[in-house]
């Protein structure tokens, strides 16, 4: 099913806030088989509003809109959609209600401009936010084609997206083809490097498969996508094209499903009962937050230290004297004692350390920005390497952060 994501928003145009709802909601309906032929951004504005959702709904059978739904005066999506689709705004008594609710769990006193959230037009099947207070509106053209508006706060959109508006899509659009999808992670390989090996295999492909490359800094995601009548065939059929790809990927596969770096580590960790820290330099402690950010991290995370200084590497860690006066602090001599020592002070089983010139200022002869000494202490030893990543310092930070992770991952699977 061919669908339109309209993103509603001055705010968006100008920059001042990110569109991430039209990408949520498209891997939301991937896995459904349902994809994105267009995505329009589109000012608070009467006449831009509608001229997208006419041509939106004039080219696809499914118009989804985010934004312009709050009680301020520059938020006038439901108005525009009312002139659209006709009918006249009026208080919902169940809308009412549920707004109540919602602002009385927040421990909030509804004032009359988020009451005015429960005027909805005639013309639409209100669908209740739960998480929020605008409620989702579903209108249907007499030619069939539907216009589903949401909110525009990414938790919300996000929620009701998953729990309702979906749903109640394939209700309305149900398809006799079944869908398995499969992904696999690989590392240490470009992608054009990934596709050239894999040729021959993907153009052998049968027809109700396909393979994605889905490149992220430092991973290549493969997906086999299957789309078939009969269920019981696709499965066993995405399986076995997925155990081909994991032998042609070998030496680069990282892990299986689609999962973060750090998801692959923690799992790792966990079934072997080890655990792990971190000790930082350049990046921050934002390695200690990519791991913690997964769920059940604990299971494996014992902490880390943000070893900004020298100061603070010899006294937390027992980084020498010697090897910083000799090697400065972005060198592999340090980085490695940086590891050990959070091994020992930590008492972890797998440590990950970094110091490195994450810009843009920091650099010396040799040591230009981007460079960064990565050390993974382990209970069988110590591996350590210097890179060199492009861009800016956030970037720089994202890459030795990923990179990071998974040369603890390629360890553990060098010592099964």
């Amino acid at each position: 099913m061919k669908t339109t994501i309209i993103v509603i928003g001055d705010e968006l145009l100008i920059g001042q806030v990110t569109d991430t709802n039209s990408g949520m909601i498209a891997r939301l309906m991937a896995p459904h088989g349902w994809e994105v032929e267009q995505v329009m951004t589109v000012a608070d504005d009467r006449e831009a509003i509608r001229e997208a959702v006419g041509r939106a709904l004039d080219s696809t059978p499914v118009v989804l809109t985010t934004g312009g739904l709050g009680p301020t005066k520059d938020d006038i999506t439901k108005a525009v959609l009312t002139d659209i689709f006709g009918g006249e705004l009026r208080e919902d008594p169940d809308v009412l209600a549920n707004v109540r609710e919602v602002v009385e769990r927040r421990g909030l006193k509804l004032n009359d401009l988020t009451a005015a959230q429960a005027i909805v037009p005639t013309s639409c099947r209100v669908i209740q936010n739960r998480v929020g207070t605008a409620p989702l509106m579903w209108f249907e053209r007499t030619d069939g084609h539907i216009l589903v508006a949401m909110p525009g706060v990414p938790f919300e959109t996000r929620e009701m997206f998953s729990s309702a508006v979906m749903p109640m899509l394939l209700q309305r659009f149900p398809s006799p083809d079944h869908i398995e999808h499969r992904t696999l992670v690989v590392a240490d390989i470009s992608e054009s490097a990934l596709a050239t090996r894999l040729a021959p295999w993907e153009s052998a492909l049968p027809p109700y498969a396909h393979l994605a490359y889905l490149p992220k800094p430092g991973v290549v995601r493969l997906r086999i996508d299957g789309r078939h009548t009969d269920a019981g065939f696709l499965k066993k059929e995405i399986d076995r094209l997925a155990d081909e790809l994991a032998l042609l990927a070998a030496g680069n596969l990282m892990c299986r499903g689609d999962i973060t770096p750090a998801r692959c580590l923690l799992d790792m960790l966990v079934e072997r009962h080890l655990t792990v820290g971190t000790a930082e330099s350049c990046t921050g402690g934002n390695i200690a937050h990519t791991i913690t950010a997964e769920p059940g991290s604990s299971a494996a995370m014992l902490g880390g230290v943000v070893s900004y200084s020298n100061d603070v590497k010899r006294r937390l860690l027992g980084v020498s004297e010697a090897s910083l006066e000799a090697h400065g602090a972005v060198s592999i001599p340090v980085v490695k004692e940086m590891a050990s020592g959070a091994r020992k002070a930590l008492g972890c089983d797998i440590a990950l350390a970094t110091s490195g010139i994450a810009g843009p200022g920091g650099a010396v002869p040799g040591k230009p920005v981007g460079t960064v000494c990565i050390a993974v202490a382990t209970p069988w030893g110590l591996w350590a390497d210097t890179f060199h990543f492009p861009g800016n310092r956030e970037r720089v930070i994202d890459r030795a952060t990923t990179t990071a992770i998974i040369r603890a991952i390629r360890e553990l699977q060098s010592h099964p």
